[in-house]
């Protein structure tokens, strides 16, 4: 998808208030997919136990299954921006809908091992359709004057939904008696939980009917006075809609579609600054976050915590995830990018090696109290951390570090290495757990620490800097 140029000058008109409104009805409606996202990715973390006792599988199988989705995730992100300038924004959402339901029946509903996980790989490919067009639709379509704040319901978007997945497998498993595998409503447990996506999805789609096509899109297709009318809608009637789709068609033609051999700097390997992006997408994923979002009813389980209390701290847990992206947006333009992330890394390693420590105390399954409680607070004080720091700075710092030149094709290829990171510790944690579970908390700790002197000599602060200025 073509980037968003920096539209500024009589851009940066403020909307009137009679039209802001509006405006975040159809950001919230866009970032429905945001929602989504959460939702799907975490919402495995209650069915994980339940799937390997239905099919009596060990762990590397598991990790599998629940890591297969990332693929979708890779190759609906790689291909969203073609199909989007293809066909349009809002098809490109009705499709994501489409799937997402789809997958949420086909989940719920499998007769055999192998189709649970293809109908993974489809909500995955939903997955990563919705986090390329959501935020490129809001920044299309939000006033210049409001951007920032609206883009920032995205990644809300995600958090909140990952929180509303876990209060709903904790709900579903009470109402089965806190067995995964009991009946609810003619099916398992589990079963119930996955299939429960289908409302949320079933919205997307209906609101995407409710929202218009973004006016860049509309400008590229020739309908000219459909995008004035959508910006009318947007930014006011008073105004000058001409000079605005004049500005638009302007950044539009200067716009360069960045290739893969741009990010290159030698005959084999890329430029600094996109080793750097890389970096950055790699240690957001390999601290672990991912396991506190698809394992932790199982990690809390294989200590001795029953189901149902487990099922709980999976959504305290995902609670403290939004509290910390909370804090990230209201200090990321107050202290910069970079000292958050440095926050944030420090604040992962202490969290991470307390829960080191506390599992080094497990015998079977069961951890002493005074470990198990402080488990609990660590568990929590590291996605906390995470969530103030790099849950958010990366993005940003992903969207303002590259050169214009450059930036669609090296947020490309540093997306991508975030999902195969994350695709890695996913798949991973299952068989290393079953190692030593304090071990492969030290092998996360040790990433966090990484970062620090990653960070500090390589990261170069973009607070307050404009985009050209990053070359």
């Amino acid at each position: 998808m073509t980037s968003t140029a920096r539209e500024t000058g009589s851009a940066g008109r403020t909307a009137a208030t009679e039209h802001l409104g509006h405006v975040i009805f159809i950001t919230a409606a866009a970032a429905m997919g945001g929602f989504l996202f959460g939702y799907d990715s975490s919402v495995i973390n209650g069915a994980v136990e339940a799937i390997r006792d239905r099919y009596s599988i060990g762990s590397a199988a598991l990790a599998q299954v629940v890591a297969i989705a990332l693929i979708g995730c890779a190759v609906g992100a790689a291909t969203a921006g073609r199909i989007a300038d293809r066909i349009g924004r809002i098809r490109c959402m009705q499709i994501a809908a489409v799937l997402f339901t789809i997958s949420a029946i086909g989940s719920a509903l499998p007769f055999a091992l192998w189709e649970l996980a293809l109908w993974r790989i489809v909500g995955g490919f939903a997955i990563g359709m919705a986090s390329v067009i959501g935020p490129a639709y809001i920044a299309e379509v939000a006033p210049p004057a409001y951007r920032g704040r609206l883009a920032s319901f995205q990644q809300a978007a995600i958090v909140l939904g990952i929180a509303i997945s876990q209060l709903v497998n904790w709900g579903i498993l009470n109402a089965a008696h806190g067995d995964q595998r009991g009946r609810l409503l003619g099916v398992e447990a589990w079963q119930v939980m996955l299939g429960v996506m289908v409302v949320p999805a079933v919205i997307y789609g209906l609101l995407s009917f409710a929202i218009p096509e973004s006016p860049r899109f509309l400008l590229t297709v020739g309908r000219r006075d459909d995008a004035k009318a959508v910006l009318a809608d947007v930014e006011g009637r008073s105004a000058d809609l001409d000079a605005r789709v004049a500005e638009i068609e302007h950044a539009m033609r200067r716009e360069h579609k960045a290739s893969f051999s741009d990010l290159l700097g030698g005959r084999f390997y890329f430029l600094p600054i996109v080793w750097i992006g890389i970096g950055l997408s790699a240690f957001q994923q390999l601290v672990g976050i991912n396991v506190a979002f698809y394992y932790s009813s199982t990690l809390w389980q294989s200590v001795g915590i029953n189901p149902s209390s487990s099922f709980f701290y999976s959504f305290t847990t995902s609670i403290v995830n939004i509290v910390g992206t909370v804090i990230a947006m209201i200090f990321v333009d107050r202290i910069g990018r970079k000292p958050l992330a440095l926050i944030g890394s420090v604040g992962m390693a202490v969290a991470l090696a307390l829960e080191a420590w506390a599992f080094s105390s497990r015998h079977g399954d069961t951890l002493p109290n005074t470990q198990g409680t402080v488990a609990l607070i660590a568990a929590h004080l590291f996605v906390l951390f995470f969530a103030l720091s790099w849950g958010v700075v990366v993005w940003v710092f992903l969207g303002e570090m590259f050169p214009n030149k450059i930036r669609a094709a090296a947020l490309g290829v540093a997306a991508s290495a975030q999902w195969i990171a994350n695709w890695a510790i996913t798949a991973s944690f299952p068989s290393l757990a079953d190692w030593n579970l304090s071990a492969t908390y030290v092998i996360y700790c040790c990433f966090a620490l990484l970062s620090i002197p990653f960070v500090v000599k390589f990261v170069k602060e973009t607070k307050g800097k404009s985009l050209e200025e990053m070359g």
